[in-house]
């Protein structure tokens, strides 16, 4: 897993290539909005597209994870399949009901059902390189979402300058970036980490989270300013002993979000000093974006090394699909 993390810009700048040079179908149709259907490693990238591209686009961007979809779902609606093994089978499941509803079809995989679908209906896909655990190749799979998403006109290719840019950043900070994912995880071993993030940045605290549960084999929880402040904010009273809190921060966050933050520090810090702020650099959403991806993912792998677990293991989660392929 450490050679897949350090490895991320080249995947970013893999991607690209791939997604530049894939030949893609024209297309006539006119969208009322977008489902991306994908779980875990594979889902998360439509979380984090939607919180980059929603305040742009004219239309909504869904993400999907589960077998069913959205009742919304029509000839008029962009479906992009989104599945690096390409065998998810809730994946699978909702990609045939959206068929039956006469929508679009994209399908961004390495391989399996998926690839054999897209090729068999010749529906528009681009294929990523296959054999790896779909969390280290988030860097592909997240790319080629926006590679798909301009294609079909939802988004404009300024993408591309965005992506180069970030490309730079961590190349250039590469050595800050690791250093300070180490102190974050000095601070979250033998803790319970607790993630914050403002409104528009949640598939970040959610990306690191699931980096905590598959890489660290740890528990963790997370959740949104200005939200957060009108539940969980009160919870800051009972079971408090050994939380890790960790703030992921950008300058780019709502004013008022920020102030709430401030606050929230404040209230939070009667009940532990184990607190963190964690900035972003970069002028876009997609370069804050990354920047805090890769932290995160160093700060899970560090995290993995301190308590002495396999970060690539996912035995408990084979053992749950041999299960399910049993009934």
């Amino acid at each position: 897993m450490k050679d897949y993390i350090a490895d991320f810009t080249n995947h970013l700048k893999d991607a690209i290539e791939i997604g530049s040079k894939t030949n893609l179908q024209a297309n006539k149709r006119e969208f009322t909005n977008v489902l991306i259907c994908g779980l875990g490693g594979s889902g998360i990238g439509g979380s984090i597209v939607n919180d980059i591209i929603s305040i742009k686009s004219n239309i909504p961007i869904i993400s999907n994870k589960d077998y069913s979809i959205p009742n919304f779902v029509n000839e008029s609606t962009l479906v992009i399949a989104n599945s690096y093994s390409g065998n998810t089978e809730e994946t699978i499941s909702a990609l045939g009901k959206c068929e039956e509803r006469g929508a679009e079809i994209a399908i961004i995989t390495s391989g399996g059902k998926l690839k054999e679908i897209a090729l068999a209906k010749n529906y528009t896909n681009i294929i990523i390189p296959g054999g790896h655990p779909p969390r280290a190749m988030f860097g592909y799979a997240f790319t080629e979402l926006f590679f798909i998403l301009n294609h079909y006109a939802i988004i404009d290719n300024s993408f591309l300058n965005d992506f180069s840019k970030s490309i730079n950043l961590l190349d250039q900070n590469k050595e800050g970036i690791k250093n300070e994912a180490v102190q974050i995880a000095k601070k979250m071993f033998k803790n319970t980490p607790v993630i914050y993030v403002a409104e528009g940045f949640e598939g970040v605290a959610v990306r690191f989270k699931q980096q905590l549960n598959e890489n660290s084999k740890t528990l963790a929880w997370h959740n949104v300013i200005p939200e957060m402040n009108h539940n969980e904010l009160l919870g800051w009273r009972t079971n408090v002993n050994n939380l890790s809190v960790i703030y992921f921060r950008n300058k780019c966050d709502y004013s008022r979000n920020k102030t709430r933050i401030d606050i929230n520090k404040k209230v939070i810090s009667k009940y532990t000093d184990n607190i963190t702020e964690v900035w972003s650099k970069g002028d876009s959403l997609i370069e804050n974006t990354l920047y805090h991806i890769h932290i995160g993912d160093w700060a899970s792998w560090y995290l993995s090394e301190a308590n002495k677990v396999d970060a690539i293991e996912i035995d408990v989660i084979d053992f749950l699909k041999s299960e399910l392929a049993k009934i």
